[in-house]
Parts: structure tokens; sequence; C-alpha cells
């Protein structure tokens, strides 16, 4: 199981693979498996038959799982993908840090 970077409501970057330079939110984190599904990038086409809960069959057309390794979380406040690091608080909590500018990644 992979450290992941990114968590679900991030915006992120892909750079690397036919996605490359497009930028979504991430809908879904699987550590298990290093990968990661983002809105609207990375479609794919499912061919699906008609089912008692989807009475008409037909093609779908739905998101296929990134490599972690393809995506950077982008900074709210540069607006560049970076890659992130880890600070300790005061109170002892972690945040994500945005290795480019400092600023925290974390919302709240």
């Amino acid at each position: 199981m992979l450290q992941v970077h990114v968590r679900r409501g991030d915006t992120v970057a892909v750079i690397a693979g036919r996605e490359r330079g497009k930028r979504g939110k991430v809908l879904r984190v699987l550590p298990a498996a290093g990968r990661v599904l983002v809105e609207k990038l990375n479609m794919m086409k499912k061919h699906q038959r008609p089912t008692q809960k989807l009475r008409q069959g037909g093609i779908i057309e739905r998101e296929s799982p990134l490599a972690l390794s393809n995506v950077l979380v982008v900074c709210s406040r540069c607006d560049k993908a970076s890659r992130s690091g880890i600070k300790v608080l005061g109170d002892g909590r972690k945040v994500r840090v945005c290795k480019r500018c400092g600023e925290s990644i974390d919302r709240g």
C-alpha cells in the first residue's frame, strides 16, 4: 500500500499519460491499488448489459482510475501543480503543505 498524497475533493493536475496537462477534482482514492479517480478524466466506455437496476443497457462512459504517480495536487494559493510535504502544527496536527510556496493545502 502506497502513502497517498491526495485526498477526495482535492484538485489535481495530471503530469503523465494521455491526459497530461489537464486538471480535475478527485472523486475517489484507491490506496491499495495505488490509483485515483478524477472527475471527467481518463474516460472509458463500458458496454452495459440490461439488468433489473439498469433497465436499458448500452454503452456507458465513466471515469477510469489513474496511477497516483501521475497526479500532483494543485495549490490553491500559487495555482500550480506541486509536490506536497507534511508540517506538524503547534497543537500536534499534521497538515499538507505546498513545496513551492509553503501554504497549507488542507482545508480547515
